[in-house]
């Protein structure tokens, strides 16, 4: 199967391995005329006529800056992310999730690295083992506590994203729509849920279908990944094969849980279903949908 870019991934930098292992190196990279500086400020990336505003170090002073980080080097250019308090009137910020469909690919791939790890700097200024305060080393990519030593590496929350048909060859797919405020619309999208500890992704996906829908699974076939940095999550996405097809929703969770035929699924990914709406391109469910619709996938 050939590789899927998602939005939020195909980042193309070199994240720059060897450089993360001297302070110094990283510093005098910082100070560097040639080296390029991307501000957020509140989670929001800097943008200029709908594109990643990038800065140089001369830029810089004006700025009251939280947090540098080293996203790694392009064409020989280290590139890093800044975190901003009280930024000045002339920068433009946009919401991540708005500007992506206005990128390239590759920028949403570094968007979504920088996000991800300035919201996890902002969340753990301390140690969870003795609480007291931690500082970055290795140009952001880890924390190391100032009492105890102890190296706090960022996080990463897996998610089983999957796509469920009635039987192999079959011509419906499950979808269902969670509780909450799109609960009465029609709304539908591929069931997910976070991976347990000690739990393997195609266990993932027979459980939450199980909890979510009342369906046993069998066979699980991955299809492709997105990061998704809302704060820091991968999307691992599937599709898999039922073994029983009577629906029995968890109501608390699920508003509802459907069988809707392959001709169904195809209005709805082509925007021409006034029963049905499904995700966006900018969502690996949309992908997930595609890919059985046009049986690009064998199940």
């Amino acid at each position: 199967m050939a590789e899927f870019k998602h939005t939020y991934a195909g980042n193309p930098y070199d994240r720059g391995e060897p450089l993360r292992r001297s302070e110094e190196t990283i510093a005098d990279l910082q100070g560097q005329d040639s080296s390029l500086f991307l501000p957020f400020h509140k989670l929001n990336v800097s943008t200029k006529s709908e594109s990643l505003n990038w800065l140089r170090q001369s830029d810089l002073p004006q700025l009251d800056t939280v947090q540098t980080i080293l996203l790694g080097l392009y064409d020989g250019i280290a590139r890093f992310a800044i975190d901003i308090n009280d930024p000045p009137s002339e920068l433009e910020f946009t919401d991540c999730r708005a500007i992506a469909a206005s990128l390239a690919t590759e920028d949403t791939g570094v968007v979504a690295q920088a996000r991800a790890q300035l919201d996890w700097h902002r969340r753990n200024p301390f140690c969870a083992q003795c609480g007291g305060a931690s500082r970055p080393e290795r140009g952001g990519q880890v924390r190391r506590c100032t009492r105890c030593e102890r190296h706090i590496f960022p996080r990463t929350d897996p998610v089983a994203i999957m796509l469920i048909v009635d039987e192999p060859g079959g011509d419906r797919c499950l979808l269902g729509k969670s509780q909450g405020r799109m609960a009465d619309s029609n709304f539908y999208s591929a069931l997910a849920g976070f991976l347990d500890q000690g739990e393997s992704l195609e266990e993932a996906v027979r459980r939450e279908v199980w909890e979510e829908a009342g369906i046993r699974v069998g066979e699980v076939n991955y299809h492709s990944s997105q990061p998704w940095p809302f704060p820091s999550q991968l999307m691992i996405g599937c599709h898999g094969i039922a073994t029983t097809t009577d629906i029995h929703i968890d109501e608390i969770e699920m508003a509802d849980v459907s069988w809707f035929s392959r001709a169904e699924a195809k209005t709805a990914i082509e925007q021409n279903n006034p029963n049905l709406r499904v995700p966006g391109a900018m969502a690996i469910a949309h992908h997930l949908i595609r890919s059985w619709v046009d049986g690009e996938v064998s199940l």
